[in-house]
């Protein structure tokens, strides 16, 4: 009986393993733990040179008392500084792991107005507000000093968080009505209608890529997979950077040529607005040349008579 028992438990469990499903994994193709290619690091300048500034302690609803604190970090682009709050920034509910204002008018349209980024680009030289998952990235004009607009934004940063207000709101959007520069989800998240190698993509730019670029006061967009080329979209303090080009060309993407074979290269995308400045930047440039050209003719006639 004791036998009959056994095999019957022994059926049982066969018969389980054999209809459990399957774990699918991310990727069906795995890296290989033999490949060493380095990750990307942050940029030692962002480490080095960071200070903290304590705010003056307040009294909590509870009777308590608490001091908060507010941390700085230089970023590898001059005209953009991390702030980060010792607090969460962006409301758990939003799909997306970053929210951009690019102008005034975003910061009180919806899906995510936030009174704290409509102060802070009331401040004169201010022209961008970033806001990822617990830091914020604020940008400035070339001509505008950190010395004379960075205690300002200490003290609207303290006081949005002392007040207890929401940063970040979540209203509903119309159809066609404008709004910030965030997706309605994270462009790096799992999709099972991607393919193989999109999914590599995602993954290597999730766990190897992502993280510098935040740690840097920006973040990474996914915009496609198109010819071998993959399409992206630099964020935040990353989004004006002047290395910006190097970080794609020489980072990111020998990083996914190397693991990804598929891979033949990275293309950034580009708003309107910034193919508008870029295009009048080089035409800037073509001017230039001519200019020195025209002037190195007109020296060689000189010497000549």
């Amino acid at each position: 009986m004791a036998s009959i028992r056994c095999s019957r438990a022994a059926a049982r469990v066969l018969t389980r393993t054999a209809v459990a499903p399957a774990t699918v994994p991310r990727c069906a193709r795995e890296f290989s733990t033999a490949m060493k290619l380095p990750t990307m690091t942050v940029s030692p300048r962002g480490q080095a040179q960071r200070s903290t500034r304590f705010s003056p302690a307040f009294a909590t609803p509870g009777g308590g008392v608490r001091s908060i604190f507010i941390q700085t970090e230089n970023t590898p682009n001059p005209d953009a500084l991390k702030f980060l709050p010792n607090s969460r920034v962006l409301p758990a509910e939003i799909g997306s792991t970053f929210v951009e204002y690019l102008n005034p008018r975003s910061t009180i349209a919806p899906p995510h107005p936030s009174p704290l980024a409509a102060k802070l680009m009331n401040i004169d030289g201010i022209t961008s507000v970033f806001y990822g998952a617990d830091f914020i990235t604020v940008t400035k004009a070339a001509d505008a000093q950190w010395a004379h607009v960075r205690p300002e934004i200490f003290a609207l940063i303290t006081e949005a968080i002392t007040s207890g207000e929401k940063i970040v709101n979540v209203v509903e959007r119309k159809d066609g009505e404008a709004g910030q520069d965030a997706a309605e989800a994270d462009s790096l998240a799992y999709n099972e209608n991607d393919s193989e190698v999109v999914g590599m993509i995602k993954e290597l730019l999730e766990t190897r890529i992502r993280p510098a670029i935040q740690d840097d006061g920006g973040d990474i967009e996914f915009r496609g997979f198109e010819n071998g080329q993959v399409l992206l979209k630099l964020r935040g303090a990353c989004r004006t950077c002047d290395s910006s080009t190097v970080t794609l060309k020489n980072g990111i993407e020998g990083m996914l040529m190397h693991y990804i074979e598929e891979v033949k290269g990275v293309h950034q995308v580009l708003d309107q607005e910034e193919e508008i400045a870029a295009a009048e930047f080089a035409r800037f440039e073509e001017k230039l040349k001519q200019q020195r050209g025209n002037q190195q003719a007109s020296s060689g006639d000189a010497s000549a008579a």
